[in-house]
């Protein structure tokens, strides 16, 4: 099998194009349910601590003492609650055949479903294409679809879970013990200096101003890029972050009609994780490409 991919490259992207289609599907399941699994998690062990009765909305709108994850409940039209079929949860597919409606009520099916499905797949072949039939390729697949999905939920939520960057993080320390993208004793510096830098700017913003300008979750997310940039290139990570902040919150007045996914966040904050996971997606793949268009530039 490994030969037949080989030889006929196209079929490789095509396959890694499928996978990375199917995985985009489960990824709107974890962009959705993982933020309400944390928020059960904390008011299960808030009220398990005090021994109180919660008498709030519960998260997901399933009785705490009821099973919520990744798998269960099975999902449903968020307007008539009609048990979605495995006929009408085909990425991409079973969106255009519905017409973007539930087959039931006809209520709206939201269009983020398909773009996340549509850009994991792209993703997905660029990083084969640019890696090719390697390790590498798998590694960065597997870090590709932790960024979208912390990207989206940080967007939703203003929350990066441990879930997700941690994992990438020691998924970083793992991958260079094989040198595959920089050194051990890289990997662990650009993690420490990544967690370092994000940690200071957060406290010294906060001793000057009394407020939190952001949150943990960036800090581990920066080590984690750090961890297969090295520390070499977390300056690049940094300021191209800051690039495409710019860049986002140049095209943001075009969208004014666009409403807020989450009412409980404040309209006034945006979410850094974005900037940071787009900025650090590209430089481990382009990060000696962008170091010398910059060296060139300043020369």
């Amino acid at each position: 099998m490994l030969e037949l991919l080989t030889l006929y490259p196209f079929l490789f992207y095509t396959c890694v194009g499928l996978f990375s289609l199917l995985v985009g599907s489960f990824l709107n399941v974890v962009i959705y349910r993982l933020p309400i699994i944390i928020e059960r998690d904390w008011i299960t062990e808030f009220t398990t601590y005090y021994q109180i009765v919660f008498t709030g909305k519960i998260p997901g709108n399933v009785p705490l003492n009821q099973p919520f994850n990744l798998a269960l409940p099975h999902s449903t039209c968020p307007h008539c609650q009609h048990k979605i079929r495995a006929t009408e949860n085909i990425p991409i597919f079973s969106f255009l055949r519905q017409g973007g409606k539930c087959s039931q009520c006809t209520g709206k099916i939201a269009y983020r479903y398909p773009i996340i499905e549509g850009l994991t797949a792209l993703i997905g072949v660029w990083v084969a294409v640019h890696f090719g039939l390697s390790y590498s390729t798998a590694i960065i697949l597997l870090v590709s679809f932790l960024l979208i999905a912390m990207i989206a939920i940080d967007i939703d939520k203003m929350l990066l879970p441990d879930q997700l960057t941690l994992p990438m993080l020691w998924l970083g320390l793992a991958a260079s013990t094989q040198h595959l993208f920089v050194s051990p004793s890289d990997a662990i510096i650009g993690a420490i200096l990544g967690y370092g830098f994000l940690w200071s700017v957060y406290w010294g913003f906060k001793l000057l101003t009394g407020k939190e300008g952001m949150g943990y979750g960036d800090f581990k997310l920066l080590a984690a890029i750090g961890a297969f940039v090295g520390w070499q290139h977390l300056l690049i990570v940094i300021l191209l972050s800051s690039v495409v902040g710019v860049i986002i919150g140049l095209l943001l007045p075009l969208f004014k009609n666009a409403k807020q996914t989450d009412t409980s966040v404040p309209t006034s904050a945006f979410p850094f994780g974005p900037f940071l996971g787009i900025a650090g997606w590209l430089t481990i793949l382009y990060g000696d490409d962008i170091l010398a268009l910059y060296v060139q530039w300043l020369v």
